[in-house]
């Protein structure tokens, strides 16, 4: 089975690494899909979006990043978010009380965006 490294990395922490059958990421250019043997790439990673992780063993990885970037090779994803946290990890309610609230920040708005997409991704699988 082929495979790829990965490596999901926030400011703060590293959040998953190891070997994955398979990639998608928001990016400013659009949602993008990788597999090993991908050609070279390098993208920016769009404010609220998620980072789906397919990996070797275990469970879909689901994740709300906020901007940063991310580099494709043949045999490795890097994926070097600003800031990102784990679908389960998501205070949901807190999240959509941002989305509520007319005075947060417009990056206040787009990362509970991202959170509340990554909480309903995970309960669609």
């Amino acid at each position: 089975m082929a495979e790829m490294s990965v490596d999901l990395v926030a400011i703060e922490r590293r959040l998953w690494s190891g070997q994955a059958k398979f990639v998608s990421a928001q990016t400013t250019e659009g949602q993008v899909g990788i597999m090993p043997g991908h050609e070279p790439l390098l993208g920016q990673l769009v404010e609220g979006g998620i980072v789906n992780i397919v990996p070797t063993e275990g469970e879909r990885i689901v994740a709300a990043v906020h901007g940063g970037f991310f580099s494709v090779t043949a045999t490795t994803v890097r994926i070097l978010a600003e800031s990102a946290e784990f679908a389960g990890e998501v205070d949901v309610d807190a999240a959509r009380r941002v989305l509520a609230d007319t005075t947060a920040t417009e990056e206040q708005q787009k990362i509970a965006q991202g959170q509340v997409r990554a909480v309903e991704q995970v309960a669609q699988l």
